[in-house]
């Protein structure tokens, strides 16, 4: 079984330019996560009758949201974080509700939770840092544990920020800035104490030039000047069916690239 995580900066934009029916050719994902959709279901000329398609939409237009595109029936999919956990900690500030954003989708399986996840962006002031680190990422850690404690847990998407020096290119420069500040940091690190598995580093424990993003500026991606910010996370229970842990540089159509992992069915 093959899981894919993307990051598609507006689903629409990505099948206007053909990149999204290039990508389902040349993958075949049994399972596909997308992360900034910026789209409600029905927006996007999308025709995919293998995949049953799951939407978490932001209620803003055009902003946010996430999908899992599956040829699976879930058993059971929820939208968002649960009320308890919601009404537990302070998930609004100046920027807006993150709960009504569609940031998280998560479809139930036999055998597993797979969770795709859009993380709010600390923004360049750090002006959200605050919202991510007090409320978000202690929110999030919640609702993981929470679902481990009945199935094994994978989640992927776009965490928005890069675990260690390995996982950017310009590390030194960049420590205390949004995606590497310490609080980001201590926030993904908590999963891996929890025993989560980074799959990635699973199979490529060191070494720098693995991005998933890159900006548009200064011909970043060409020069492979980037970040690893998607990920895939699985329970540790998962690890025995773990065969791989892949990035996508070459596929193309959104500033972030797809990752993938494969399990033994």
């Amino acid at each position: 079984m093959t899981i894919f995580s993307w990051n598609v900066n507006g689903i629409r934009a990505v099948v206007n330019k053909g990149a999204f029916a290039e990508f389902i050719t040349k993958y075949q994902p049994d399972i596909l996560g997308l992360q900034e959709t910026k789209a409600m279901q029905g927006q996007a000329e999308i025709d995919l009758p293998e995949y049953t398609e799951y939407w978490g939409s932001a209620a803003k237009k055009g902003y946010s949201g996430t999908a899992i595109f599956s040829k699976f029936p879930a058993i059971n999919v929820t939208y968002g974080l649960p009320a308890k956990i919601a009404t537990k900690f302070n998930l609004t500030d100046n920027y807006g509700d993150t709960t009504t954003e569609g940031r998280i989708t998560t479809a139930e399986y036999k055998d597993f939770y797979y969770v795709t996840v859009y993380t709010p962006n600390s923004k360049g002031d750090l002006s959200r840092l605050n919202l991510r680190h007090s409320a978000w990422d202690p929110a999030f850690y919640d609702y993981i544990m929470q679902l481990e404690q009945s199935k094994p847990v994978i989640f992927s998407g776009d965490l928005n920020v890069a675990h260690g020096p390995d996982d950017l290119a310009n590390p030194k420069s960049n420590i205390g800035k949004h995606g590497y500040t310490d609080e980001e940091r201590a926030g993904l690190q908590k999963f891996i104490d929890a025993g989560f598995i980074d799959t990635f580093r699973h199979f490529t424990p060191t070494g720098n030039g693995h991005y998933t993003w890159w900006t548009h500026w200064a011909n970043a991606r060409a020069r492979n000047v980037g970040w690893r910010i998607d990920y895939f996370f699985i329970s540790p229970k998962l690890l025995p069916k773990l065969k791989s842990a892949k990035i996508y540089p070459d596929a193309l159509g959104s500033d972030h690239c797809p990752v993938s992992i494969e399990l033994t069915v």
